[in-house]
């Protein structure tokens, strides 16, 4: 397997400004595709490349590399603290693999490929496992143990502060790993952290209304309107086709969602005359929301639509797409919807995970007198 490159982002101050450094290994190849991203500049004075940061730019940076499969680092940005110095963070070098471990490690693929899960998934874990073969390459350890397994996220996750989502991801990449090749590891039990349990930001009524006259573009128009009235993903509004949307019934088939559901969620009656009047001046061929040669719209233009929206609108509070989908949910909660409808609308397989939004809904919140106003 060849050894793929690390892209390591740090906060930088230049010209008055916080931006992100983009810091690689030298490779041509790499240089160009850095070059191709938006707003990308040369720094003499910091030698690296580097572009403007704003709240989504690292996602978007992150999406642009992970379509190559390379590593993205962008652990410095937890810190939050911009340097006027560019110092790559100590990284262990790993050894590549060795050639039967290559050839083992594609039959890996295959074989989480022939589990069906997701291409996402499937890189990942295909790639968190390269690293723990070469991890072990580099201590000379020739056996899968508990204690190699701690060693390797104690070294390599741990100590380099990895992201808790991360851990988690080596963690299951590696089990599935032990389990592809037979493995019978007694004393293994490896605890996965808990997530950090953070609330989702929620846009008012007034805000989505707001964002959505700010739209003037009828493309953009509808693909917001769409993900927020349906409570999508953007990548399920991304992959919907003009056949998956029953005007008559009002409804819209959502096919392959996360862990490949299909489910039906609403379509707006107010939305529906928007939405034929940009199917019949579109006339999408595939996909309802395309980008060139009939290919799905990009999450990447996506965002930048949402980034343009909301600063036409005016809106200073923080929000990414899926803000659309929890402010979806959160309106229907304080509309009195049952939220075991929310979480079937959502495609939630449990319901906890839609419980969320009755620690965000106002709903009940208003009717606390609060002992300040008796003061």
């Amino acid at each position: 397997m060849a050894d793929l490159p690390t892209i390591t982002l740090l906060p930088l101050w230049h010209n008055q400004t916080k931006q992100i450094a983009i810091n690689f290994k030298y490779d041509e190849s790499v240089k160009e595709y850095i070059k191709n991203f938006p707003e990308t500049k040369w720094s003499s004075t910091h030698n690296t490349f580097y572009t403007p940061y704003h709240k989504t730019r690292l996602n978007e940076l992150f999406n642009y590399f992970r379509q190559k499969k390379w590593y993205v680092n962008y652990e410095a940005f937890k810190n939050n603290k911009p340097t006027t110095k560019v110092v790559p963070t100590k990284q262990i070098k790993l050894p590549l693999l060795k050639d039967e471990q290559t050839h083992e490690h594609l039959k890996f693929k295959k074989w989480l490929e022939q589990k069906r899960f997701s291409s996402n998934t499937v890189n990942t874990y295909v790639e968190v496992t390269a690293f723990f073969l070469r991890y072990m390459n580099l201590k000379n350890l020739t056996e899968i143990t508990a204690r190699t397994i701690e060693r390797f996220n104690y070294d390599f996750i741990f100590s380099p502060k990895k992201s808790v989502s991360y851990q988690n991801q080596c963690i299951s990449g590696i089990k599935h790993l032990i389990n592809f090749k037979g493995l019978a590891i007694d004393t293994l039990n490896i605890q996965r952290p808990n997530k950090d349990k953070k609330l989702p930001n929620i846009l008012s009524k007034q805000e989505v209304k707001a964002l959505f006259e700010a739209t003037k573009n009828l493309k953009h128009k509808v693909l917001l309107s769409l993900t927020y009235s349906a409570g999508l993903r953007i990548g399920e509004t991304l992959n919907i086709k003009p056949r998956d949307i029953d005007f008559e019934r009002g409804l819209i088939h959502i096919k392959a969602a996360k862990g490949k559901k299909d489910r039906y969620t609403l379509l707006s009656q107010g939305l529906i005359p928007l939405l034929q009047t940009y199917i019949n001046h579109y006339n999408p061929k595939v996909f309802l929301f395309e980008g060139r040669f009939e290919a799905p719209y990009t999450q990447v233009s996506a965002r930048q639509v949402l980034k343009k929206s909301l600063s036409n609108a005016g809106i200073k509070k923080y929000a990414t797409l899926h803000t659309l989908r929890h402010s979806f949910a959160t309106h229907l909660l304080e509309s009195g919807t049952d939220i075991r409808y929310i979480q079937e609308l959502l495609g939630h397989s449990s319901p906890k995970t839609t419980m969320i939004y009755t620690h965000v809904s106002t709903t009940n919140l208003k009717d606390i007198k609060n002992p300040f106003d008796n003061l």
